[in-house]
């Protein structure tokens, strides 16, 4: 049974990663630590996808080397969906400078408060 986890950690690492960011995305009131949040969230998924495509004795998909093969796919997705990540974080922080330099504030509670008074 040790064995078992021992060579599935990673999946260990993984849900904790996804239960970790879906917390902080949840729990947390500020703005700020929520996009921290997101961003382990994604984490978890990126490392959730390498993980899967992983398969143990297979090289890369050069011809010259004998199979069984690695697909690419999956590494490529996961370069793609960093970029997204990264770019999707920018828009985040940036929406949540406009908010504070509105509001002075980066409180859910507080931003729903002001929100409701106006």
């Amino acid at each position: 049974m040790i064995d078992l986890v021992a060579a599935r950690v990673h999946y260990l690492v993984t849900f904790l990663l996804l239960g970790i960011g879906t917390y902080m995305m949840i729990g947390n009131r500020n703005l700020v630590k929520k996009v921290i949040g997101m961003n382990v969230f994604q984490t978890g998924i990126f490392l959730f996808f390498i993980s899967a495509a992983y398969i143990e004795g297979a090289g890369s998909p050069v011809l010259s080397s004998p199979g069984p093969y690695v697909s690419p796919l999956p590494h490529v997705l996961i370069l793609t969906a960093i970029v997204v990540g990264v770019s999707l974080t920018a828009v985040a922080l940036g929406l949540v400078v406009r908010i504070y330099d509105e509001y002075g504030t980066l409180e859910t509670d507080v931003l729903r408060e002001v929100r409701a008074d106006e």
